[in-house]
């Protein structure tokens, strides 16, 4: 059975969180960026905490390009951010 506190690691500032706290982006099987708002999508998914900073440092460090291993295009990280700003 899985558990349902499931702890993931924030891309950029490397702190701990439970999943549901953290912002998903997935690199799909067909080879497609998005911003997974369910995170369920299948496919390789890094994850950043839900704060400015964070994705801040997460666009100058590259750390979800590396997460990922591809480049991460401009409209996921503008989601990203709409997301955190609506959310704060």
């Amino acid at each position: 059975m899985r558990n349902k506190a499931e702890t993931r690691t924030c891309s950029a500032c490397r702190e701990k969180a439970q999943k549901s706290e953290l912002l998903r982006v997935v690199r799909t099987p067909e080879g497609f960026v998005v911003f997974d708002r369910s995170r369920k999508m299948n496919g390789r998914g890094a994850y950043l905490c839900r704060k400015q900073t964070c994705l801040d440092k997460a666009k100058k460090s590259a750390s979800i390009r590396n997460s990922l291993g591809c480049p991460i295009p401009e409209e996921v990280l503008n989601e990203l951010e709409k997301e955190i700003t609506h959310a704060g």
